[in-house]
């Protein structure tokens, strides 16, 4: 069912612009009654035409997709054709080890993304349910599903905007649109139409879908539902984006087909090659299975698996929730970070900083709504108690408000407007609580007005205004100014200093509020021209969202570790430009909306080169932003949280949303959760990406190195026309269970300490560089001929010949693994025990290949016979060099960087 404003009615405006057509036309477009709603009859025609006001939000993955996918991975498809061949050549228990394991890597890939796709599901919140709605005339509470285009909507704090509406009646209303739009501060709401072109953060006639009400009351004619609101065309647009395959999914599926055309060439080399010489057809064939095995690293897949599933684990620990096991890897690949500022870099809690008084302005220290702080002038504390002025206009701030502060177990809270909240919190600080007067009348805020007045009664019978608005606006309404504790005239001195104060506060990107008083007579006529006037100024507040803590810190670490951290937010420029300072993020230059609409994209990509700050923006933007620099080659992490961020998350990437506070759009279009909505998290998470691909790189050096040693010695030993060095099963025997624990091990490095000082890996750069290589087969050389060797000393004896290739094979693979736990550092200088899982991995494993040298059953499976000491004494001399000599060299090396130190 399409959802959509009725197509049979006249559009009010042009191209629907409901924000552009006065009320009374919109209302008979929509064919409706202000007063008394749809009838339920019409209500119900119309429910059944155009379906319901629901979000069609991309159908969650199967399980059995999810299980699917798993065995999609070209090392796995490898693994399959290999269980084929040895099914079809008759080793049924070969085949029935590989596909084993295939089924433990699946099981395990799949148990993981399903477990965080449940998490996921149970950090995501339902949209607006309910909603109070005039049906005949009556004030009805409905299913939001349920509401159609003409609906009469009423709103008051704390209600979602269960649809996009044309406001047709406000008191004081205000909406937070961060969700939508990424503006931090709420938007005061009008019924008066805008211009046509105004930007969707300035139509100020409309409430959006998935908004909240943050002041005041409202009524508004539902103008469009479901997928057809704003909320649901974002939603739309992130659905049409394909999903992004993660550098490392790239780089193992180029390495997959590498190894299995490897695998095909080498085998059919040697095989004809000993057809060639005179062997039979049906050795030749079997030997050319044999090396087809040696070269794919059959444990690897698994390893990878296991070892990303462990990163999750330890990401979690981080605050960082993934959904893929493969995130792992990316995260840690990321060049550029494009973060969103509200509740990321700041902490969604506006608070007041600096307080502008006749007497002298004042800071106050403490952040957000915890109470905490005190009162400081020139960086001195301050006795507030001492200060008439200041009490004064904590006490008007506290009066004139709508908002609440509270506090539960989980911290300090605020319901309704969070610039009021603020004020709550700066009158807090001062020990000031809210009294039980009522309210004798109230003039609300609006747009045109850009003020609000309270008034009380007192305690001597008389009465108070307390106002509060825009400096420009109240500074107009006085002629006195309270200074210290005496009420003066006010003067043009006095005019210039608070213009200039308000001003500086509005260039450091705060919000200013200007507050006065008047006191009235008990029969004074409460009438707006008559009160908002005569007022005595008791100063300017700074309010503004402060930056998190530890987000300067987590910036530097950023530029450090060689990543960019670019801010795209939906606030003004001034605030943006204003918390990049605070933070220590470098703009060159800020960049708006209009500017990026009217860039070309040869223009945007020379602004993307330099340290920019992008403000007021669209997820057009967004999206335009997350391209070019992917098309620059960048592994690009996307946060957000809001609607309007979806689209530009999925498009990364990396898309990070926001658990707590995330729309449930961004968080099914995110690759991984911030559970604490912290942007240090993100550099905590690719710390430990990092790390995952480092050990990723050093297991799969280790893998690949054992697998030519193999390769080298079945191949030499055939060249000089000799019988089959190891047997199939032994090499199976070798990938899977010796070498695939002690690189599951491995995979639990540590991090190196420079780790976040190197530069990102270049995106394209292969897992394994030329360098990487050429080690390999060096590594991978040397096993071979020792192996070659041992085989050659018992020539004789082809079962003991073959066992001590086997077991030696073993033990040059288990030293070889400490070369790769550090390339340049020796083991003295990582520590020894730093990795006990190596440590126990590697003795588990001899303890393997001892109980394959001697049990019956595995000498049976394995074909292998007991050996004496002195082949035990024979097989560790060959191997001593290959720790010595390597850790030799390490040690050359680092007294090398010492002395140029």
């Amino acid at each position: 069912m399409k959802q959509s404003v009725i197509p049979s009615l006249t559009t009010p405006g042009k191209n629907g612009s409901y924000h552009a057509s006065p009320v009374e036309l919109v209302i008979r477009q929509l064919d409706s009654n202000a007063l008394h709603g749809l009838s339920e009859t019409e209500a119900t025609r119309r429910l059944a035409e155009y379906g319901a006001n629901k979000l069609e939000l991309q159908a969650k993955t199967r399980w059995y997709l999810v299980l699917g996918r798993q065995f999609t991975d070209a090392l796995v498809l490898i693994l399959f054709v290999a269980a084929a061949v040895s099914l079809l050549i008759g080793e049924v228990a070969d085949a029935l080890t590989i596909l084993a394991i295939i089924i433990l890597n699946g099981g395990l890939g799949f148990i993981q993304e399903w477990r965080a796709e449940r998490a996921i599901e149970a950090l995501q919140r339902m949209l607006s349910p309910r909603a109070r709605v005039l049906r005949d005339g009556h004030l009805k509470d409905i299913d939001a599903g349920e509401l159609v285009p003409g609906d009469i909507v009423v709103l008051e704090l704390g209600d979602q905007v269960p649809a996009d509406l044309r406001l047709i009646e406000v008191v004081n209303f205000r909406v937070d649109e961060s969700a939508l739009t990424g503006e931090s501060v709420s938007v005061a709401k009008t019924i008066t139409a805008v211009a046509e072109d105004s930007p969707l953060a300035e139509r100020r006639s409309m409430a959006w879908m998935g908004t909240v009400a943050s002041n005041g009351l409202a009524r508004g004619v539902v103008i469009a539902t479901g997928m057809h609101t704003e909320f649901g065309r974002i939603a739309d647009m992130t659905q049409a984006i394909g999903q992004e395959t993660t550098p490392l999914q790239r780089k193992l599926l180029g390495l997959g087909k590498l190894l299995g055309l490897l695998a095909i060439a080498v085998s059919a080399l040697i095989a004809v090659f000993g057809w060639l010489s005179g062997k039979a057809l049906i050795d030749m064939f079997l030997v050319g299975i044999s090396l087809a095995v040696a070269v794919v690293p059959e444990g690897l897949p698994a390893v990878v698996t296991i070892t990303m599933a462990l990163g999750i684990r330890a990401m979690v620990r981080r605050n960082v929730l993934l959904r893929r096991l493969q995130v792992t890897e990316a995260i840690g690949a990321a060049t550029v970070i494009c973060t969103d500022k509200t509740g990321t870099l700041t902490k969604n809690e506006m608070t007041v900083q600096q307080i502008y008084l006749a007497s002298g302005s004042v800071s106050l220290t403490g952040s957000g709504y915890d109470p905490a702080g005190h009162v400081e002038r020139d960086g001195q504390p301050l006795d507030y108690r001492r200060q008439t002025d200041l009490l004064a206009l904590l006490e008007t701030g506290l009066h004139c408000n709508h908002a609440e502060v509270y506090r539960d177990k989980e911290g300090w809270h605020a319901v309704g407007d969070p610039t009021e909240a603020a004020l709550i919190t700066a009158a807090y600080k001062a020990w000031l609580a809210p009294d039980d007067v009522p309210d004798m009348a109230e003039f609300s805020f609006d747009s045109k007005r850009k003020r609000m007045t309270v008034i009380e009664k007192t305690s001597k019978d008389g009465l108070v205004a307390h106002v509060k608005g825009a400096p420009e606006v109240v500074l107009e309404l006085c002629d006195s100014i309270l200074d210290g504790d005496v009420v003066r005239p006010l003067n043009e001195q006095d005019l210039s200093r608070a213009k200039a104060a308000y001003r500086q506060m509005a260039a450091s990107g705060q919000r200013t509020l200007a507050l006065a008083r008047r006191q009235l007579r008990a029969d004074q006529a409460l009438q707006i021209e008559e009160v908002e006037q005569q007022l005595t100024l008791l100063g300017i507040v700074g309010i503004i969202d402060p930056p998190r803590p530890e987000v300067p810190a987590a910036l530097k670490m950023a530029r450090a570790a060689g990543i960019r951290v670019l801010m795209i937010t939906g606030d003004a420029p001034e605030t943006a430009l204003a918390i990049a300072r605070m933070i220590g993020l470098p703009a060159e230059l800020v960049l708006s909306g209009n500017d990026l609409s009217n860039m070309t994209d040869a223009e945007l990509e020379k602004a993307l080169g330099k340290a920019a700050v992008f403000a007021r923006t669209t997820p057009e933007h967004k999206m335009r932003i997350v391209s070019l620099l992917q098309s620059a080659g960048e592994i690009v992490g996307m946060t957000g949280d809001g609607v309007n961020d979806a689209p530009a998350l999925k498009k990364a990437d990396i898309g990070i949303a926001m658990g707590k506070r995330g729309t449930d759009v961004a968080q099914s279009a995110a690759d991984m959760l911030l559970t604490d909505d912290n942007f240090a998290s993100i550099i905590g998470g690719v710390e430990e990406g990092r790390r995952q691909y480092d050990n990723i790189q050093k297991f799969v050096r280790y893998l690949l190195t054992s697998n030519t040693g193999e390769v080298i010695a079945i191949a030499l030993g055939l060249l000089l026309g000799g019988p089959l060095i190891l047997l199939p099963v032994q090499i199976l025997w070798m990938n899977l269970v010796t070498d695939g624990l002690s690189a599951l091990a491995l995979g639990l490095e540590p991090a190196e300490p420079n780790l976040m000082q190197r530069q990102p890996l270049k995106p394209r750069e292969p897992i394994l560089s030329r360098r990487q290589l050429y080690l390999i087969l060096l590594y991978g050389s040397y096993l071979g001929l020792a192996t070659l060797f041992l085989f050659n000393r018992f020539a004789d004896n082809l079962v003991l010949a073959q066992t001590v290739a086997f077991t030696g094979l073993v033990v040059l693979e288990k030293v070889n693994v400490f070369n790769f736990r550090s390339l340049r550092d020796p083991l003295p200088k990582i520590g020894f025990f730093s990795n006990p899982w190596l440590l126990l991995a590697v003795l588990f494993t001899l303890g393997l290949q001892i109980a394959a040298v001697y049990l019956p059953v595995l000498q049976r499976a394995l074909h292998t016979t007991a050996l004496t000491w002195a082949e035990w004494r024979l097989i560790l001399l060959v191997a001593l060099p290959l720790f010595i000599v390597p850790e030799g060299i390490k040690w050359l090396y680092l007294g090398q960087k010492q002395g140029k130190q």
